[in-house]
C-alpha cells in the first residue's frame, strides 16, 4: 500500500521543513516535492498547517493488565498512546502476577504484541515480586525479550541488592530504570511536604526520599558502569547530583513527566487526588528548576508516567485515593501550550525529547525517524485549534488527570505505526 502525507511541516534530522512523505511497504520511501502523482497512491493524507514528527516515544506507562483491567488494558492503553500521538512505548511490570519470571515475561511479551495498537515494549522488574531483595534472573529476562529493569512504584531500599541488580545489567547491556524513594523518609506521605500539605492537614513525602537513594546509586552506577536511569526526576536537588554525575562521566540519563513540568504543590487548590503522584508535585522553585533543566540538557527526555486508576479510586481523595494520572492522551498537547507557546521551549527541542532522545539513549531501532527507509511510524498534530479536554473522549479506560476541561494546542490529527493508520481525529482529510 502507497500512503502520500502531503504539505506538513515535517520534523526530520533535528529540523522543520514543509515537504511530502511517500510511504509504501510500511515504511518511507521519499521525502521532498511533488514526490509522485495522487493517483499513483492508495491514500492521501493532507497534512497542510499541521506539524508531522517521527512517533513519540513513551518509555514509561502502566498498562494494568494483568490484574487490573478495571483500570486500562494493553488494547484500551495502546489505543490511548496512538491518541496521543505515541508509536512506541515501553510498559512497566507493576501487573499481577509481576512478570518475575522469564515465563510470565515472555506471555506478557506476547499478549503486548498480540494486543497492541502500537509498538509495545516490555520492562522486567529488578527484583521478585517487586519489592523482595531477590535479584530476577537478569539474562534470562534479556533473553526473552525484556527492555530494561524497573522496580517502579517501590525503590529498591537495600544498597546491597541494587549492587547486584546494577552488576548483572551492566553484564547484559540492560538499563536499570529506578523510581527512586527510600521508605525511611517517606513519611507514609501523600503530598509534598510543604505549604499545601500543612494547608490541607496531609501528611508529606520529604523531597529528600528522592534525592537521598539518588546519591547513592550514583555512586554505584559509578562502580558498576551500568547504564542508570532515573524516573520521573522532581527536585532541584536531584538534578544537582545528576548533573554533577555527568560530568564526572557516570553512565546516567533521567526523564521528566509532563505533570512535574507544568504543576507545582501551589496548584493544589482543595483535597483533589488528580493532583496526587509519585513522585509528588514538589514545590515551585522545583518545576522551574525542571524546564531549564530541560533546556540545558541535564534531562535527556519526557516520559508520561501515564498511570491510569478508576473514577472510584482516585474520588477518595488524598489519604485514600492510589498516586497516579493518565498522561498519553494529553502529554504533547499539553507540553506544547504551556512550554511552547509560552516561550519556554523550542518546539524542535520538545520534538527531540519525545523522539530522537529516547530513541537513541534506549537503542529503539524500530521506533520512528522520518528519514528514508525507516518505518513509517509518523503522527500529525494541529497546532492552530484549541481542543477542550474532555474526561469523556478518553480511549484510556480512565480519565483522572488536572487537565480534564481546559483547551490545549496540538491535538494529534493522524498516528501511523509502520504505515497504517491506527488512529484518526474525526474529520481528518484523507482520501483513499
Amino acid at each position: 500500500m502507497k500512503v502520500l502525507i502531503q504539505a506538513g511541516k515535517v520534523y526530520s534530522q533535528g529540523s522543520l521543513t514543509t515537504m511530502d512523505i511517500l510511504i509504501e511497504g510500511g515504511k518511507i520511501q521519499a521525502l521532498g516535492q511533488h514526490l509522485i502523482d495522487q493517483d499513483e497512491v492508495d491514500q492521501v493524507i493532507d497534512a497542510s498547517g499541521c506539524l508531522v514528527t517521527p512517533g513519540l516515544i513513551d518509555i514509561h506507562v502502566h498498562y494494568r493488565e494483568p490484574g487490573f483491567e478495571d483500570k486500562e488494558t494493553i488494547a484500551s492503553g495502546s489505543r490511548a498512546a496512538a491518541r496521543g500521538g505515541f508509536t512506541s512505548v515501553c510498559t512497566m511490570a507493576n501487573t499481577n502476577p509481576v512478570p518475575d519470571t522469564p515465563e510470565k515475561l515472555s506471555q506478557l511479551i506476547q499478549k503486548n504484541q498480540s494486543d497492541g495498537e502500537v509498538k509495545i515494549h516490555q520492562y522486567a522488574p529488578i527484583t521478585k515480586d517487586l519489592t523482595s531483595d531477590q535479584v530476577v534472573d537478569i539474562p534470562a529476562m534479556k533473553e526473552e525479550g525484556a527492555f530494561a529493569l524497573s522496580n517502579d512504584g517501590h525503590g529498591v531500599q537495600s544498597a546491597a541488592t541494587m549492587y547486584q541488580a546494577m552488576l548483572a545489567a551492566k553484564e547484559q547491556g540492560l538499563a536499570i530504570c529506578a523510581h527512586l524513594e527510600d521508605r525511611s523518609l517517606f513519611n507514609n506521605g501523600v503530598i509534598n511536604a510543604g505549604k499545601a500539605a500543612e494547608r490541607l492537614e496531609l501528611p508529606g513525602i520529604l523531597s529528600v526520599a528522592e534525592s537521598s537513594q539518588l546519591a547513592r546509586d550514583i555512586e554505584l552506577a559509578r562502580a558498576t558502569g551500568v547504564h542508570y536511569h532515573v524516573c520521573h526526576v522532581s527536585t532541584a536537588a536531584s538534578l544537582n547530583l545528576i548533573r554533577q554525575a555527568k560530568l564526572d562521566g557516570v553512565n546516567i540519563t533521567c526523564e521528566v513527566a509532563p505533570h512535574h513540568l507544568l504543576f507545582h504543590d501551589g496548584n493544589i487548590l482543595k483535597d483533589d487526588a488528580n493532583y496526587k503522584m509519585n513522585p509528588p508535585l514538589r514545590n515551585s522553585s522545583d518545576q522551574e528548576a525542571l524546564v531549564q533543566a530541560l533546556n540545558d540538557g541535564t534531562i535527556d527526555l519526557i516520559a508520561t508516567d501515564h498511570a491510569p486508576h478508576t473514577e472510584e479510586e482516585k474520588s477518595q481523595g488524598f489519604l485514600k485515593s492510589p498516586f497516579g494520572i493518565v498522561g498519553s492522551e494529553t502529554a504533547f498537547m499539553s507540553l506544547y501550550t504551556l512550554l511552547v507557546k509560552r516561550g519556554k521551549l523550542s518546539l524542535e527541542r520538545l520534538i527531540a525529547l519525545m523522539t530522537d532522545q529516547p530513541r537513541q539513549l534506549f537503542h529503539l531501532e524500530t521506533a520512528g525517524t522520518i528519514w528514508p527507509g525507516q518505518a513509517a511510524d509518523i503522527s500529525i498534530f494541529n497546532l492552530d485549534r484549541p481542543y477542550q479536554v474532555k474526561a469523556s473522549d478518553y480511549a484510556s479506560k480512565s480519565s483522572n488527570s488536572p487537565l480534564n476541561n481546559t483547551s490545549l494546542y496540538g491535538k494529534t490529527e493522524y498516528c501511523l505505526v509502520n504505515g497504517k493508520v491506527v488512529y484518526q481525529a474525526e474529520g481528518g482529510n484523507s482520501n483513499e
